[in-house]
C-alpha cells in the first residue's frame, strides 16, 4: 500500500524489451543500502517490484541531479496494456513512492498502486504559482469520482474540486508542482488513474442494494 505522497522523482535510464516484458532501469535518490530485492515501489502510481538495484554510476545527461542509486523493475503485459508504462521512454521523469510501513504517517489516502485506467489531461490553467487541471476519466470509472473525494493521478494523492460528467478538476499547489512531475504536465498528456478504494466499495454497496 502507498499514501499518494511522492517521495522522489526518478529518471528512466533505459527500457529493454524482454518478450512480453519490459525491463525498466531508473536512477533515484533512495540510498542503495535502503533498497531490497522484491520491494514494492510505485512508479507514476504503478506498483512495481524491484528486481535489481545498486549504487549510482554517472550516466550521460544526468550529472548533478543528486541521484545515489539505480533500480530495475519489470513491466508485465497487463501493466503495459492498462497504464501509461507502455509509453515511457529513456529520459522520462517518473514519480516514485516507496511502500507504506506500519506506523508511518498517512498524509494522503490509501493507494494500492493498482492503476484502474488511463485518464487524459484536458486543460491546464496556471495562476499565482498554482495550477488547475481538468481531467477526463474513462467513462466506466467516472462514478467513483466525487467532489471533495480523493483520487490518485500518476501516483499523487489529490482532492477532487469539481465534477462534471466524466471530467473533474484538481488544484495543485506550488510545492506539489515543484517536487513531482506535475510541473511539466500539459494538455493532452495521458495520466494513470486509480480511484479511491472506499468510493469503489460504496458504489458497489449501492448497486447491491438496488439489486
Amino acid at each position: 500500500m502507498f499514501t499518494g505522497l511522492i517521495s522522489d522523482v526518478g529518471l528512466l535510464l533505459s527500457v529493454e524489451k524482454r518478450g512480453d516484458l519490459r525491463r525498466l532501469k531508473l536512477a533515484s535518490r533512495y540510498p542503495a543500502d535502503s533498497l531490497s530485492l522484491g520491494a514494492s515501489v510505485a512508479h507514476n502510481g504503478v506498483c512495481m517490484t524491484l528486481v535489481g538495484f545498486g549504487p549510482w554510476a554517472k550516466q550521460d545527461g544526468a550529472e548533478g541531479d543528486g541521484y545515489v542509486s539505480w533500480h530495475e523493475v519489470d513491466a508485465a503485459a497487463e501493466t503495459l496494456a492498462v497504464t501509461t508504462a507502455g509509453q515511457w521512454a529513456a529520459g522520462d521523469r517518473i514519480n516514485l513512492e516507496r511502500a507504506l510501513k506500519i506506523g508511518d504517517e498517512l498524509g494522503g489516502h490509501l493507494v494500492s498502486g493498482h492503476v484502474d485506467g488511463v485518464a487524459r489531461l484536458v486543460e491546464r490553467r496556471d495562476f499565482d504559482g498554482m495550477a488547475h487541471f481538468d481531467i477526463e476519466a474513462p467513462r466506466q470509472f467516472a462514478k467513483f469520482i466525487a467532489e471533495k473525494g480523493s483520487v490518485a493521478l500518476d501516483g499523487t494523492s489529490l482532492t477532487v474540486n469539481k465534477v462534471a460528467g466524466n471530467r473533474f478538476t484538481i488544484l495543485l499547489i506550488p510545492h506539489t508542482l515543484d517536487v513531482t512531475i506535475w510541473g511539466g504536465r500539459k494538455a493532452g498528456d495521458a495520466i494513470n488513474l486509480e480511484v479511491d478504494t472506499m468510493a469503489r466499495y460504496a458504489a458497489r454497496l449501492v448497486e447491491a442494494a438496488a439489486e
